[in-house]
């Protein structure tokens, strides 16, 4: 997977992350440079889990006490096969296994995985110093919503959690959070979010096409493109920005080239919000709203939203369905959401 970003790293525990077995004795000390490795995979918003054939009170005991337990997302320590902890480490994470890099000292262990999940990229735990180095380990750019990427995954276990007690219709719940949506014209600070969200977003993209700094920058500065950015937050902190619309301005009407979201906020409803957004400028403006829809492995979900707003299959270009968008009839924006949009101008 030439090119691939990694976004999370798991790691066996005993003789991987510290040296000796837990079970056999509980003296052990982190390997050399472990620290450091995990800071520094850190800073860069790649996010650490475990897969780990251990006690799971005693071994994250051990965690604590070496000071590393916060760094860890859904950790899977269990006496069950490695590659089902990764698949659960990558459900519970809501990844792609091919965004998954695994870290472990015994070649059985790695062998399994590959075999198992090929999509995952395995490291023996010899070479651990070396993992900044790597390319897929080093984005090209780190955002400021990437250097708090961990942060806001333990948000979202906080959301995940008040979610499982509450009692009562969701909507209701969403009531709770106290959500503020904020859609506006990307920003030139905004290009760098927008171009990893066009790299790292897979399942919530309705055409999969990427867009590097340059061309985002092209696009936000152009009287022919319209680019627009959503972020959100809550009573639990900030989601960071997740969402990104570009929409081509043709006199003949205008075509939404690409809509995506983070798979972070699926269940809030953002999407339907943003879509509408853009269905009722385009009306204001009295002009013809196109879509465009290309299939991916894993963005039907898109497709799915598309047609519950109103979008009808209107052709085929090679690979590339339009939909068209019906302007005549856009509810309200849904009452659990305070939504903020900045006005953009043609003359912009």
């Amino acid at each position: 997977m030439p090119g691939k970003l990694v976004k999370c790293v798991v790691w066996d525990l005993d003789n991987t992350l510290w040296q000796g077995t837990l079970l056999e004795n509980d003296r052990l000390s982190l390997k050399p440079g472990v620290n450091d490795v995990i800071a520094t995979l850190d800073r860069r918003g790649i996010l650490h889990s475990i897969a780990s054939r251990n006690d799971h009170d005693a071994a994250m005991a051990m965690l604590d006490r070496f000071g590393l337990a916060e760094y860890f997302l859904a950790p899977q320590i269990n006496w069950g096969a490695k590659s089902a902890s990764l698949q659960a480490v990558a459900k519970e994470l809501n990844l792609g296994l091919d965004a998954l890099a695994f870290v472990d000292d015994e070649p059985y262990e790695r062998e399994e995985v590959a075999f198992t999940l090929p999509q995952v990229r395995c490291f023996d735990a010899r070479d651990l110093a070396t993992l900044p180095e790597r390319p897929e380990l080093n984005p090209p750019h780190v955002t400021a919503d990437a250097a708090r990427r961990r942060a806001m995954y333990q948000a979202d276990a906080r959301r995940r959690g008040a979610e499982e007690g509450h009692a009562g219709p969701q909507e209701s719940f969403l009531a709770s959070l106290g959500m503020r949506l904020r859609i506006a014209p990307a920003r030139e600070e905004d290009l760098r979010r927008a171009e990893e969200l066009t790299v790292r977003t897979n399942q919530l993209n309705t055409t999969g096409y990427t867009y590097s700094y340059a061309e985002l920058d092209a696009f936000r500065r152009s009287d022919d493109s319209m680019l627009l950015v959503a972020g959100l937050e809550d009573k639990f902190g900030p989601y960071g920005t997740i969402g990104l619309a570009l929409v081509d301005l043709s006199p003949a009407g205008w075509t939404l080239k690409l809509l995506l979201m983070s798979c972070r906020v699926m269940s809030r409803g953002v999407g339907v919000v943003l879509i509408n957004h853009i269905r009722r400028m385009a009306r204001d403006a009295g002009v013809r709203l196109m879509a465009e829809f290309v299939r991916t492995p894993r963005n039907r979900m898109m497709y799915v939203t598309y047609k519950f707003n109103n979008f009808t299959d209107a052709g085929q270009r090679g690979e590339v369905l339009l939909l068209e968008a019906d302007l005549s009839d856009i509810p309200p924006d849904p009452s659990y959401l305070e939504v903020e949009h900045e006005t953009w101008a043609l003359t912009s």
